[in-house]
């Protein structure tokens, strides 16, 4: 008979600490998190920014943030679901949207502080790496980037973000390894495959292979893009326009929708006592009428 050593005693389970709560979850690398925040003592209480890039099923989320000892505090935020005021209404989870929310993100935060005439940034997207030059004045605004959970694989979305926000005047240290386009046989970046993301070049030719080959899946899978009439041919010209738009105000306008009059309730209202006591006299109530009337059935 063969006995196996209990590894997880008593005595293991009381020194046994639980890992903080967001980790738990999985939503933060707190081993990440602590580089991109540790600031020099040297530096007293200067904020070190992140530039934060989350993306949901339906939204790209981008921030400017700092970490204080009460918690994060946001400089500025741009969403993905802002792009239709400035015409791009379909596809706004792709690379060319993330794009377009980095480089509004970028443009916000320098016009807030007064920065966006000094550094206007790449005006024209070309595809190229970019890296912000400092002004006779004032340095660029710094930050880092923070891609929380991600896989930084070469062409990931995330990337596209930060090359709208090196683009539109921030300076982020980068490296163009994980740029869309990338060859790593060669050790250097194609600026035109690059460009043809930025720009919604993907999304054009993967429509133009759908149009030929499977005509109904692409009624299915472009519907919206087919309902405002618009062709892969005239991708890159919208996407011109919006980064015009975006650059012309990036600010952000407060939303119009009405707060709502009844707030939706989805668990059970808790009752006070006495509404607990109601309650019971009247189900005693119940049973001892449904008691009487079996008896009288009974006779």
């Amino acid at each position: 008979m063969v006995f196996v050593k209990t590894q997880k005693t008593k005595a293991y389970f009381k020194r046994f600490q639980v890992k903080y709560k967001r980790r738990r979850e999985g939503k933060t690398d707190y081993r990440a998190r602590i580089r991109l925040i540790s600031q020099d003592k040297n530096k007293y209480a200067t904020p070190k920014y992140r530039f934060v890039v989350r993306f949901t099923n339906k939204d790209i989320v981008a921030q400017i943030i700092s970490a204080s000892i009460c918690g994060d505090l946001v400089l500025a935020a741009a969403y993905s679901h802002e792009l239709p005021r400035y015409g791009l209404e379909v596809g706004l989870t792709n690379y060319a949207a993330a794009y377009c929310t980095g480089l509004l993100l970028a443009r916000r935060v320098l016009k807030k502080l007064e920065m966006d005439e000094e550094y206007e940034g790449n005006v024209e997207a070309t595809g190229e790496d970019f890296s912000v030059e400092p002004a006779e004045t004032r340095r660029p605004f710094r930050a880092l980037l923070d891609v929380g959970l991600v896989r930084t694989t070469t062409g990931n979305r995330v990337f596209g973000a930060l090359k709208g926000a090196l683009d539109g005047g921030l300076d982020i240290p980068h490296s163009d390894k994980r740029f869309a386009g990338f060859k790593k046989d060669e050790k250097q970046l194609d600026a035109e495959v690059h460009r043809n993301y930025v720009f919604g070049g993907h999304v054009a030719s993967y429509m133009r292979m759908l149009m030929e080959d499977e005509p109904e899946k692409y009624q299915s899978h472009f519907s919206e893009y087919i309902k405002r009439g618009i062709d892969p041919d005239e991708m890159e010209g919208l996407y011109k326009k919006v980064h015009a738009a975006i650059r012309a105000d990036p600010t952000m306008v407060k939303s119009n929708k009405p707060a709502p009059t009844e707030h939706k309730r989805y668990n059970l209202k808790k009752l006070s006592y006495e509404e607990r006591k109601a309650r019971l006299i009247e189900r005693l109530n119940a049973l001892n009428a449904g008691a009487v009337q079996g008896d009288e059935d009974d006779e």
